[in-house]
């Protein structure tokens, strides 16, 4: 088998199509929760804390360079390099993940209900097969050999 007809028959098999497609879909539903974060969630925890925007939560690990006159902003000092402790962003990279595992623990929930509802009642189990004759006879033998033994 060539190289090309091998690879061919990996790519169109069907897990690796729905590999594909769910990594596409991954990525989509990854942009809506960061702005679900972003825009509606990290808003409203950073109103509760007293602040809107929770990539300037950092410390500085040093000061900054002397002649450094810009705002003391997350993005400005780490342009400087600044050292800092980013625990802002952070928090919002914890909280994404968060909301996005939630969502996904809800779907997979339904998923397994939905399976569960649709599927097939359990067979009754069936009839075992009649045993053969010649089986019969050698346990009819084994047993009359034991009856003499005893």
């Amino acid at each position: 088998m060539s190289f090309m007809s091998e690879f061919k028959e990996f790519a169109v098999k069907g897990n690796v199509v729905d590999l594909a497609v769910g990594v596409i879909i991954g990525g989509a539903f990854g942009k809506i929760v960061d702005s679900i974060v972003k825009d509606l969630i990290m808003p409203l925890v950073g109103k509760l804390v007293g602040g809107l925007d929770f990539s300037n939560y950092f410390i500085l690990l040093s000061n900054p360079p002397a002649d450094f006159k810009g705002p003391m902003t997350y993005e400005a000092l780490a342009k400087a390099g600044v050292p800092m402790f980013a625990y802002g962003s952070f928090l919002t990279v914890l909280v994404n993940f968060m909301i996005l595992a939630f969502i996904i623990f809800l779907m997979i929930k339904q998923i397994n209900r939905l399976k569960r509802d649709n599927a097939p009642a359990p067979a009754a189990p069936a009839e075992p097969a009649p045993t053969p004759e010649d089986i019969q006879l050698l346990r009819e033998i084994r047993d009359a050999l034991q009856a003499k033994k005893s």
